[in-house]
């Protein structure tokens, strides 16, 4: 063997040794973590809960959040996963998703809706009446759990049908008032926690997660694995959050993020219109009307507020193509706080911010009867550069001109000839207007003749009496 493949063989197997090293070093560290973390709770001897919050709105970003946090808890052995609601709701699909993992859990689960001042509505009532144990701190809310975001009466009574049928399941399984969840359903209504313990829609009120343990301590509750009787006073929580991916679009799922990118959207493709050939403005229009529909998707849109939205640009552009003296830039402004008023179906909780609203509303009344309409007769006017915007302007004499000399205007000095044939000289220091440019002379008239409204020829009879 020669001394560069000996060499060759002794790297590789050094190379070796010291991967086997690292993987041993790894699975070292990773059996002292485990046996360390079970020693930990071994002495502390606490219950372990796993949390994990359903905020803002009920999106695939949650669902899932709460899909991670069932697997953290089984994995982990834990003695109950804590379920944290207070949503106005959001997407079936992603409520639907939410409920099977809950259903799912061989690890006790209970949804609490908290705290003081929460709610669960709409698809967030789903949620809480499918969860093993249901509680509600005080002040707080459930219901209102009507289908939205569907058109058509034939598809809303189908939707509704189902979902109906779809959350009485939910409440029979745990044995809760099927009738009260159908309601929420089919007639939107909503209940206080008073209300809902009374109406046995929850099993129980609890002002914070601590008199939440105490409450449930010796209570049986059945879990995908079977029954489990939860021992959770002193619990240590373990709360598990979103990625950074799942943050953006839980943040994205937003009303008011939403009308701006359709509004903006939809600004950026007027302004490409008024100024063609600039592209920027409207390819980052079509970007953001495009991410709008995205965001859309996930919340009751309604068309009209839409449709509103999209008319009060056309109203814009009519004013400034037509000049119509502004009367329907103003129609525009009504239709475009109308939009924004309608934007979402008024049955749910998701609205376009008043404050918001009357805000985006003054800047682009200010927007399109100032500076577009000055933009727009700007661009009406004549092009004037270079030399030709010298013509009709004054100048003061610098040399006789006679006929041919010089004069001297911002800042610069011309050769100039006067007009008439001939010409009359026109001495040092007089004001002349330029006429005409003829290569780089210019061709200039007396002021004082332009004044007296003398003709050339008078000029010229004059000149030769």
């Amino acid at each position: 063997m020669s001394p560069a493949t000996k060499m060759t063989v002794r790297r590789v197997g050094s190379f070796a040794i010291l991967v086997l090293a690292a993987g041993a070093l790894g699975l070292g560290a990773t059996g002292t973590t485990t046996a360390g973390a079970t020693a930990s709770r071994a002495k502390d001897a606490r219950p372990v809960v796993y949390q994990v919050s359903i905020t803002g709105g009920v999106d695939p970003a949650t669902a899932r959040l709460v899909e991670r946090g069932v697997r953290q808890a089984q994995n982990a052995k834990a003695d109950a996963l804590l379920v944290r609601v207070d949503t106005p709701g959001g997407l079936i699909s992603s409520m639907e998703d939410i409920v099977k993992a809950i259903q799912g859990s061989s690890v006790p689960a209970v949804c609490w809706v908290g705290p003081r001042g929460s709610i669960a509505g709409s698809a967030a009532t789903f949620i809480v009446i499918g969860c093993p144990v249901a509680a509600m701190a005080p002040s707080t809310s459930i219901g209102a759990a009507h289908p939205v975001g569907v058109s058509g009466a034939t598809e809303i009574t189908k939707v509704t049908n189902f979902y109906a049928g779809y959350i009485r399941s939910l409440a029979e399984s745990y044995g809760r008032n099927a009738k009260w969840a159908e309601n929420a359903v089919r007639h939107s209504v909503s209940a206080s926690a008073k209300e809902a313990l009374r109406l046995h829609v929850v099993d129980l009120i609890a002002p914070s997660t601590p008199a939440l343990f105490r409450a449930l301590d010796g209570r049986q509750v059945g879990t995908a694995a079977g029954s489990s009787t939860l021992h959770l006073v002193g619990a240590r929580v373990n709360e598990a959050h979103l990625t950074s991916g799942e943050e953006i679009v839980h943040w994205l799922s937003d009303a008011d993020l939403a009308f701006l990118l359709f509004v903006f959207g939809i600004g950026g493709i007027v302004f490409e219109i008024f100024h063609p050939g600039l592209n920027v403005p409207g390819l980052v229009g079509i970007v953001l009307v495009i991410l709008s529909f995205v965001v859309f998707d996930s919340l009751p849109i309604n068309v009209a507020g839409a449709i509103l939205l999209v008319l009060a640009f056309v109203l814009f552009v009519i004013d400034i193509k037509v000049a119509a003296h502004g009367l329907p830039t103003i129609g525009g402004i009504v239709l475009f706080i109308l939009g924004g008023l309608l934007l979402y179906d008024p049955s749910s909780s998701d609205e376009v911010s008043r404050p918001l609203l009357i805000s985006i509303g003054v800047l682009f009344a200010a927007f399109f009867f100032v500076v577009v309409r000055a933009a727009m007769r700007a661009r009406r006017a004549p092009v004037v550069s270079g030399v030709e915007r010298l013509i009709g302007q004054r100048a003061t004499v610098v040399d006789d001109l006679d006929p041919v000399g010089r004069v001297r205007i911002e800042g610069e000095t011309w050769t100039a000839r006067a007009v008439g044939e001939p010409p009359a000289p026109v001495p040092a220091g007089a004001t002349v207007e330029i006429r005409e440019r003829q290569g780089f002379t210019l061709i200039v008239e007396p002021i004082d003749q332009l004044e007296l409204g003398l003709t050339d020829s008078s000029i010229n009879s004059e000149a030769r009496r």
